[in-house]
């Protein structure tokens, strides 16, 4: 008999397959996000579940979760969506899919840049509602990219592959990590030891940090306040960094030019404001998502599962 395997949302077609092969599969018939006890319902005779983000994986869940399911591995790098305190005091392990969703993130973070630079959502507005009249000297006029100074808040692999990209744009690049990086990893980029010696070099400041205690909430108006005047923010981290009321406040009184954000605090039940100002380009959380990526997130994931059925080392343990 096959192994079972609980999994909490669709995957991609290629993913769902390999799954098939080795594991009897627990699904929804939907794809909706599920509560603490939906999960459990499907994890009741599983040896292991894949979760996602936004599925409450907390300290409830994990005392009430059966001893047999040994292992979770979520469909994410990051797991600020699971309590790894309840899951290792319960004896869970769990895995995560690093190293494979760079790109595409940092792709991401640079559609932010220039959508926001250049007033892309209002444009398009224009053209789908036929609202375009002409042609005209003064239109949509934006914020040049290129010779700019960007700032990045995190230097790991989506912040280097950001900094890489920004050295097409002829930007000047600044970046804040809890240490410096080896030369070679820089990119060119001026390294600065705290946040507030490189908010003043930022016209346009992209977000990569994790969420945590420290982080959240970050983005603040203090914050907000030592960026050079027309800065332009974007964000591809946690949505928690940022505080909505301040950020909206900068945004409405022009100390901001733009935002661009792809993720948010409470999402999908973002602050409603954000919808209502022309000076912001919002994404759906679409960081990771393109074919090639989430096919290799779930791969990675189901290597994590394969190794632990197998008696193996699980390769990407948090």
């Amino acid at each position: 008999m096959k192994p079972v395997l609980a999994i909490t949302r669709r995957l991609p077609e290629a993913v769902e397959k390999r799954a098939r092969e080795s594991y009897d599969l627990r699904m929804q018939d939907g794809d909706d996000p599920l509560s603490r006890d939906q999960i459990l319902d499907l994890c009741k005779d599983a040896n292991a579940a894949l979760v996602s983000v936004g599925d409450p994986i907390d300290a409830a869940f994990f005392a009430a979760l059966p001893q047999k399911v040994g292992i979770i591995a979520t469909f994410s790098v990051g797991t600020d969506h699971i309590d790894l305190a309840a899951a290792k005091a319960n004896g869970f392990v769990i895995g995560n899919t690093p190293g494979v969703l760079t790109d595409a993130t940092a792709d991401i973070a640079w559609l932010l840049i220039l959508g926001a630079a250049r007033r892309a959502s209002e444009g398009e507005a224009e053209v789908r509602n036929a609202t375009w009249s002409s042609w005209r000297p003064t239109h949509l006029m934006g914020t040049q990219v290129t010779g700019k100074k960007l700032g990045i808040v995190g230097m790991g692999r989506i912040g280097q592959a950001v900094a890489k990209r920004a050295r097409g744009f002829d930007m000047e690049v600044h970046y804040f990590n809890r240490r410096r990086l080896p030369e070679d990893q820089e990119f060119g980029a001026a390294y600065h030891p705290t946040i507030n010696d490189l908010l003043p070099h930022c016209d346009f400041l992209s977000l990569h940090c994790p969420s945590t205690p420290e982080t959240r909430g970050m983005v603040n108006r203090n914050f907000i306040a030592k960026l050079p005047d027309g800065a332009i923010i974007v964000n591809t981290a946690r949505g928690d960094i940022v505080n909505d009321k301040d950020l909206i406040a900068a945004l409405k009184s022009g100390k901001l030019t733009a935002a661009g954000l792809d993720v948010f605090a409470g999402e999908p039940n973002i602050e409603p404001t954000y919808r209502d100002l022309p000076n912001t380009f919002l994404l759906p959380h679409l960081g990771s998502a393109t074919v090639e990526t989430r096919n290799a997130m779930g791969f990675r994931a189901l290597d994590n599962i394969d190794a632990f059925i197998a008696g193996r080392e699980v390769p990407f343990r948090v």
